[in-house]
């Protein structure tokens, strides 16, 4: 069988200060912190991952903060907005919910028939909520904040600006094994696999646009889902064929990594299901301790000095 991609298997941004960042995705998004760990190759920034209960594949968005850097600037070669799947009927839960917290949203919006919540966290992400009845591989935590109803299924979509659109479609009607589902208001969506939330792109043509710029509130990368190490090697393999310059395999201990830069400029990752974030923490206490992968540990010392001080937020003053 052919190998593709199977939809989104987490967004990485680039965020601002870290226990803004913490309060804003738990207190207010009701995400579960799952991992507290590094920037494994600038180990002197977090690296945050939120998901759902479990952790799930596909859930989990997640940040490096930099609070020096300047603000991204939006442009071609960049992902402009990450949409995340609610149940049908949740937004006007989520509308009354920002404006008790103080968060800019814009008003709802249809985009390819379904109903959706554009908003900006605090560093200056582009966020949307996206009422789908499409099933999720979903696991709710219960100490969350928000409701197990109106929770976040996980990304719905990526969305990005390209100078053309061109060759990032043969890229993904190639090897990653998307298929065009729809156009509208000069966006283009591709779906991975059978289709279904969490796994669209969303593509528009941008000519005269700038390229954009990485700073807070960036999406420094996307990555999609493989099943497993061989499925990710034979796809780079295809990838490499295309002379997009993958690079080797990466162990990131919770899953194995390959990156490269889709035509347009936006960086990619191919990101294995597994081991999954319960390797190394018991399912109940993820998110809890300061974790790093073993040929970190003996610099343990010398990185934990390095990090400012988290507090997790108390969920109950965020409760309504």
């Amino acid at each position: 069988m052919q190998p593709s991609v199977h939809g989104i298997h987490h967004v990485t941004v680039i965020a601002g200060d870290a226990q803004e960042n913490l309060n804003f995705y738990v207190g207010v998004m009701g995400m579960r912190l799952v991992k507290k760990s590094v920037n494994q190759d600038a180990t002197d920034t977090y690296h945050l991952f939120y998901a759902d209960g479990a952790g799930t594949p596909g859930t989990d968005l997640t940040f490096f903060p930099w609070p020096a850097l300047p603000p991204g600037q939006l442009g071609t070669g960049i992902t402009v907005e990450v949409p995340f799947a609610v149940p049908t009927g949740s937004l006007s839960y989520w509308q009354e919910r920002f404006k008790k917290l103080n968060v800019h949203f814009e008003a709802p919006e249809m985009r390819f028939g379904e109903k959706t919540l554009p908003f900006t966290d605090p560093h200056g992400l582009q966020l949307a909520l996206v009422e789908t009845d499409d099933v999720r591989d979903f696991v709710p935590w219960d100490k969350s904040p928000v409701p197990a109803d109106f929770q976040l299924r996980g990304m719905h979509a990526v969305r990005l600006w390209e100078h053309t659109l061109d060759p990032t479609v043969a890229l993904l009607t190639g090897p990653m094994g998307f298929k065009k589902v729809g156009e509208e208001n000069n966006w283009v969506r591709l779906a991975a696999k059978d289709g279904g939330s969490g796994c669209f792109i969303e593509l528009k043509a941008m000519p005269g646009h700038p390229h954009g710029e990485w700073g807070t509130g960036a999406v420094h990368h996307v990555a999609w889902r493989t099943k497993d190490s061989d499925e990710e090697m034979s796809l780079q393999a295809a990838i490499s064929r295309l002379g997009l310059r993958p690079t080797p395999q990466i162990d990131r201990f919770w899953f194995r990594s390959v990156y490269f830069r889709e035509p347009g400029g936006t960086l990619f990752e191919l990101a294995t299901d597994g081991p999954g974030f319960d390797r190394d923490e018991d399912m109940a206490a993820l998110g809890e301790k300061l974790i790093l992968p073993p040929w970190l540990e003996r610099e343990r010392h010398k990185i934990e000095i390095g990090l400012p001080l988290l507090n997790m937020p108390d969920v109950k003053k965020y409760s309504f």
